[in-house]
């Protein structure tokens, strides 16, 4: 049951970050809420943060939630990936929530952004991902188990020579 629920955490994360990432670097799922997206509407905003060269954090930042939701789909490099993840949060928590404080805008306030609720949330779900990685039904595990049978192979025929 652990594999199955490493399975569901993963597939959840991955769209998550897929639809971001695609938004920053495509302008998909652009609309209310999210804004229209594309790499140069996402580099004008990290310019306003500070981030520069805005461009380069731009495509730096969308290639990694994008293709970094891909691979925890699949489960591979789940550790590495869920790291990196939770350093890009990090990094929009510092940069984009923290000055919103804890919650986030359930009441759509003017004048007022997201807190960090839901990043802090995220940054737990990878925490567990990097900790535990992408459990038996996942591209990782397929590699651990294919690793084991061989160690366990080749320490049966030492035995018996």
């Amino acid at each position: 049951m652990v594999g199955l629920g490493l399975l569901v955490l993963r597939l959840a994360l991955a769209v998550v970050f897929v639809a971001h990432g695609g938004n920053k670097m495509f302008g998909w799922f652009g609309g209310p809420g999210i804004g229209p997206g594309g790499l140069s509407t996402t580099a004008a905003f990290f310019g306003t943060l500070g981030l520069n060269p805005p461009f380069v954090f731009a495509v730096a930042e969308a290639a990694l939630e994008l293709v970094g939701g891909v691979l925890l789909a699949f489960g591979f490099l789940t550790r590495a990936v869920s790291i990196a993840l939770a350093i890009g949060m990090g990094i929009a928590i510092w940069k984009v929530h923290f000055q919103w404080g804890f919650f986030l805008n359930w009441m759509a306030a003017p004048n007022r952004n997201q807190g960090m609720e839901y990043a802090i949330v995220l940054i737990a779900a990878l925490a567990c991902l990097a900790l535990s990685g992408g459990g038996d039904a996942s591209v990782d595990g397929i590699n651990q188990r294919s690793a084991d049978r061989d160690k366990a192979g080749r320490a049966r025929l030492r035995g018996k020579i």
